[in-house]
């Protein structure tokens, strides 16, 4: 894959949820984060894998996604449509939730589920563009299951099928494998060069310079730092070289293995920022141990003290 220079980089953040010390969510932190990540200069995503969706409620999604349109304010962001765990007719479960987040003002980002991984892929596409069809514009997604159990990377035909589906604006690509990412991006630029691919790689967050967007939980730790680093690929400041590399350290510690306890590892650092009030994880959450502090507060120290 060629390095495209001077691309402006299109930056979604997965907002992390954070929580208090005895288990119930902050939602004043939360809001203040989703500020702050309009502040720098990203998007907010809401109900994703960083904000704990498979462990919400579907009426603790409701909450947060009933929180959007005032602290938006008509700016955009981008919401999960979670239905894992329900039954019944799979489009129409789909589409309900993405209505729901249509109706306040997001774009949804259609969660793959049990039920629809589980499908052929003929079927899986035609759920794909029933739902689709009732969107204004709709984010699909696959997802490595060292994030979640219902998650699957799709075959190339299938991504194919899913790019030519109009109302499909982009897909979110969360196998930590920069080869099938490449795959995409090449395919992207034969077929439908306006199609995002929003890399979910917190692994190789410089996939950012071979065309591919992004949609990361790992920016959620620093939007501000990630916005920097995007205005210097943009401007051609080769401190983009130096910043990635700090921001890829502080990502390859927190998404080591067990990879979903990065959660706690961002509830961790954001606390060191002064940003949130309790380093706690979702209850039912895995966590991290209390030794990575001090390397967090190590890997911040440099981001603080680097000449930006």
């Amino acid at each position: 894959m060629n390095i495209i220079p001077h691309r402006k980089i299109e930056s979604i953040s997965a907002i992390l949820l954070p929580f208090h010390m005895d288990g119930t969510p902050d939602y004043d932190s939360f809001l203040a984060h989703v500020d702050r990540t309009y502040a720098a200069g990203l998007s907010p995503a809401i109900n994703m894998d960083t904000g704990y969706a498979n462990l919400l409620t579907r009426e603790q999604r409701l909450n947060i996604l009933d929180l959007m349109p005032a602290t938006a304010n008509g700016r955009r962001f981008v919401a999960g449509a979670f239905v894992e765990g329900e039954t019944g007719d799979l489009t129409s479960l789909y589409t309900r939730e993405t209505d729901a987040i249509q109706r306040r003002g997001g774009t949804p980002i259609m969660f793959q589920s049990t039920a629809l991984t589980s499908l052929s892929d003929n079927e899986l596409v035609e759920v794909y563009k029933n739902v689709a069809s009732t969107c204004e514009g709709l984010i699909a997604f696959e997802l490595g299951k060292m994030f979640a159990p219902f998650g699957a990377i799709y075959s190339l035909e299938v991504f194919q099928e899913l790019m030519q589906i109009p109302q499909i604006v982009g897909i979110k690509h969360s196998s930590l494998k920069r080869e099938f990412e490449w795959q995409r991006l090449e395919l992207r630029d034969k077929l439908r060069p306006d199609f995002k691919i929003y890399t979910g790689n917190d692994l190789a967050i410089d996939m950012v310079m071979y065309g591919s967007d992004y949609l990361l939980g790992l920016s959620t730790f620093a939007p501000d730092y990630f916005a920097k680093r995007d205005e210097y690929w943009q401007t051609g400041d080769p401190r983009f070289y130096e910043l990635n590399d700090v921001l890829q350290y502080l990502g390859q510690f927190a998404f080591r293995t067990p990879t979903s306890a990065y959660k706690h590892s961002a509830a961790q650092f954001l606390k060191l920022r002064g940003w949130i009030e309790a380093n706690e994880p979702h209850p039912n959450a895995p966590r991290r141990p209390n030794s990575d502090i001090e390397i967090l507060q190590k890997i911040l120290d440099q981001l603080v003290n680097g000449k930006w």
